[in-house]
């Protein structure tokens, strides 16, 4: 600097934080219910090590039934909105997320919902 020629080092180090999910309950398991009526349950969705906000979406298993015809019976709401939002502290709110099933035809299901941030996490 000021036309000093000397060599300084600069040595910087940082610890890399890949954001995360939590469930509670960690999984789910849903009542049997007859034809046609909905069951359903509530899941919490906790966030860690977010540095920004982010939106949470969700992508639902599509079955195949015994004659071939494809459905989805499962729905999905947020109903305190699906925003994962940072507070001042840097934690990140806990969202509800109301999970439902309801078939007109009988079936059975086990497999994963995918739940993924704005940037595929």
């Amino acid at each position: 600097l000021n036309n000093n020629l000397s060599q300084y080092k600069l040595t910087l180090s940082g610890t890399l934080r890949s954001p995360k999910i939590n469930f509670h309950p960690p999984f789910l398991m849903l009542m049997p219910v007859p034809l046609g009526v909905e069951s359903e349950a509530v899941v919490t969705i906790i966030p860690q090590e977010f540095i920004r906000q982010s939106r949470i979406r969700v992508k639902l298993p599509e079955l195949e039934l015994a004659d071939g015809t494809r459905t989805c019976p499962f729905s999905v709401q947020f109903p305190e909105g699906q925003d994962i939002v940072l507070s001042s502290d840097g934690t990140a709110n806990e969202l509800i997320c109301r999970i439902s099933f309801r078939s007109s035809k009988p079936m059975s299901f086990l497999g994963d919902m995918l739940f993924i941030d704005q940037e595929e996490n």
